[in-house]
């Protein structure tokens, strides 16, 4: 499948519309096998999403081996994270963590200039690749650290940004940002830095619009572009019963029983009007949903492939299940010309 490909920013990096989310080739909540996770990325890659995913997090080095086993000698386009250095030594129950299957280290925190260079030439390794071409700061912000986010957000602006300039300054990267699953700190973050892109999980997507009204403009101001990550707001929006990786409350399950009362009134798959959803926006450069099996990419790709009706999206509106102000799609905005 031929995506229309996106700017990164003011930069030159383009990426696909659908790219891929690595996190599950790291283990995210169970296993996946070797063979099953190789064939998925193989397969997702050989059809047009070149744009990848993954952290250090994911499986504690695990996502990245896998990935570099993939990309190498290909022509990619490649995120990964930091903030995070990998201590050898196994924890206790990384499954704790969501990682049930991680490798034999202890992730710690480090938002400093010397955790960022150590970070990116540590991913490098792993990865057995020479280039990364995205940088993103992993989980920063209070969801993820509570009170003690000011100290590091204040060692992210004190030093670990000017790391992250460097390394774009000097070529080794083309772009900086945060991947980040709360959008608070994309736009405290706009104050501090020079961003190219925010990676926001779960906080734009058919379910939630909160962002329109401040990141997202602000974002448009500045050129900053939004890649949408966790479209499926972590497993609701595909058929899962989770939401923000735990137990959804009432009013978001009332919420999706009526979204899937108009999709099926257009017979409109409700992850396909997903993974549509926020690319209607300007920002947005792409949707990379994580996939763990070749099933999963099949359906992803299927739903990637569809025209949704313009009447849907104004049912949706007329409903009250889209902010006023959501662009929604006009023809498939995955085969779009490209901008």
């Amino acid at each position: 499948m031929n995506f229309a490909t996106r700017r990164i920013g003011r930069t030159d990096l383009r990426v696909p519309t659908l790219g891929f989310g690595g996190a599950p080739l790291g283990g995210l909540f169970a296993a996946v096998d070797e063979s099953d996770a190789l064939s998925t990325l193989q397969q997702a890659f050989a059809g047009g999403m070149t744009y990848v995913d993954t952290a250090p997090f994911y499986g504690f080095g695990l996502s990245e081996r896998r990935v570099g086993d993939v990309l190498r000698g290909q022509d990619y386009v490649l995120s990964t994270k930091v903030g995070r250095l990998l201590t050898p030594g196994a924890m206790d129950d990384p499954g704790a963590m969501g990682w049930p299957a991680a490798l034999p280290f202890t992730p710690d925190f480090d938002y400093s200039y010397d955790g960022i260079l150590r970070s990116f030439e540590d991913s490098l390794q792993r990865l057995g690749l020479d280039r990364i071409d995205i940088l993103y700061v992993h989980d920063i912000g209070e969801e993820t650290h509570g009170a003690g986010n000011a100290r590091h957000f204040g060692d992210l602006t004190s030093g670990g940004y000017r790391a992250l300039d460097e390394l774009r300054r000097d070529g080794r990267i083309t772009a900086i940002g945060l991947g980040v699953n709360e959008a608070a700190v994309c736009l405290a973050a706009l104050d501090h830095g020079d961003w190219d892109v925010f990676l926001l999980a779960g906080r734009y997507t058919l379910l939630e619009q909160a962002p329109l009204d401040d990141l997202l403009p602000a974002c448009a101001a500045r050129g900053v572009s939004i890649v949408v990550g966790g479209p499926f707001n972590s497993g609701i929006l595909v058929g899962g019963e989770t939401w923000n990786y735990g137990a959804a409350p009432a009013s978001i399950i009332e919420r999706v029983t009526r979204l899937k009362a108009t999709c099926a009134r257009f017979d409109v798959p409700l992850p396909a009007a997903a993974l549509h959803f926020p690319l209607a926006h300007p920002c947005v450069a792409a949707v990379i949903p994580g996939l763990r099996t070749p099933r999963e990419l099949a359906e992803a790709q299927a739903w990637a492939a569809l025209t949704i009706p313009a009447a849907f999206w104004e049912a949706l509106k007329a409903e009250d299940l889209l902010h006023p102000a959501a662009p929604t799609p006009t023809g498939n905005p995955f085969l779009e010309t490209s901008r």
